[in-house]
């Protein structure tokens, strides 16, 4: 299967680069995978697809202030630090600018010094280990220090950390949002629970593999970056029970779609409590064993993540859907609208 074919064309300016006053305002697309057939609607009238007995899973992962900047005290060069993932203790891999200025050996100081960094291993592609030094706790300096992680393509300033956070966030350690679930207020998730339908939390921590560019022809050659996820013992429960009562599982954006058939595919199609890496790539010809259902935003041209909407919904009927959206000026992206595929 070509990478090409999954191509369409996205004018710049529907690429959201600011989130909306309110949340749930945001429109919403709703895309029937058997027919194909489309609806226009606003987020908070998602519940009008609900039904009593349905599950929503959403993702918990909280994402980190990842981004600092810094200077090499020998030569004053300012540096950019993306911290991705805990090696271990104060190690972290991080994505360093311009990377060929750390070596090993080579340090960095943050701030007025609260935060320091000493290169201890190399990695390709920019890829550093870092090993940070400082007083108190890491999480809390790194609160002061560092910045939201934005995605590539969005070039304005966020005016509050917040909205690139979803009201749920939780477990700390995402470089990227899980930006399905920033529609969701408190209210409305009030309101989807008051109506009889369960909500389920699980968590993957999103790498910045979620932004990678594919860069083979064929799909079938493409490799994912490794992603942790958690599914506790109460969630798996639940979604058990959900299913085994006919309810529908609707997966809240596409980690928790894949955290969730990463665990069904482990153990035959059940949702067990597990911890672990996924490196799972669905697109067209996939088995779904999980879900039923899902909602998501609107993706890049020739991304996994439309590969893997692709691969639910029918990949000639969501290149239609977003000849639609494209035509009905709909917003993309992290802090765009919302699609709802049943």
């Amino acid at each position: 299967m070509k990478v090409e074919e999954f191509d369409f064309n996205l004018p710049e300016e529907l690429i959201a680069q600011t989130p909306l006053a309110e949340r749930a305002e945001s429109r919403l697309m709703v895309l029937d995978k058997e027919t194909g057939a489309i609806q226009h609607e606003v987020f908070k009238n998602i519940t009008s697809f609900l039904k009593p007995g349905d599950c929503l899973v959403l993702n918990d992962t909280k994402v980190m202030p990842a981004r600092l900047y810094g200077v090499k005290p020998d030569t004053g060069a300012k540096i950019e630090v993306l911290l991705l993932k805990q090696e271990d203790g104060d190690r972290w891999e991080t994505l360093v600018k311009p990377a060929k200025r750390i070596k090993e050996g080579s340090q960095i100081l943050f701030g007025d010094g609260q935060l320091t960094a000493i290169c201890v291993g190399e990695k390709e592609h920019g890829g550093r280990i870092l090993e940070f030094s400082y007083e108190g706790i890491f999480y809390e300096v790194l609160d002061e220090l560092g910045e939201m992680p934005l995605p590539p393509y969005i070039k304005e300033q966020l005016e509050e950390r917040d909205r690139y956070q979803t009201v749920f966030a939780k477990e700390r350690g995402s470089a990227a949002a899980p930006t399905a679930g920033l529609h969701f207020t408190e209210e409305l998730l009030e309101e989807i629970r008051a109506m009889g339908v369960h909500t389920a939390f699980l968590t993957l921590h999103v790498g910045l593999g979620t932004f990678r560019p594919v860069s083979v022809d064929k799909i079938e050659e493409h490799e994912m970056h490794a992603e942790f996820y958690h599914i506790s013992e109460g969630t798996a429960r639940l979604i058990e029970q959900v299913k085994a009562e006919g309810g529908r599982i609707i997966s809240v954006g596409t980690t928790s779609t894949r955290t969730l058939e990463t665990v069904a595919h482990n153990h035959d199609g059940h949702i067990q409590a597990a911890s672990g890496w996924t490196d799972i790539f669905i697109y067209p010809g996939f088995e779904f064993k999980a879900i039923d259902g899902m909602i998501t935003n609107f993706h890049l041209p020739k991304s996994t993540l439309i590969m893997l909407i692709s691969a639910l919904a029918g990949k000639e009927h969501v290149l239609n859907a977003y000849k639609e959206a494209v035509a009905e000026k709909y917003r993309f992206f992290s802090f765009g609208d919302a699609m709802l595929i049943k």
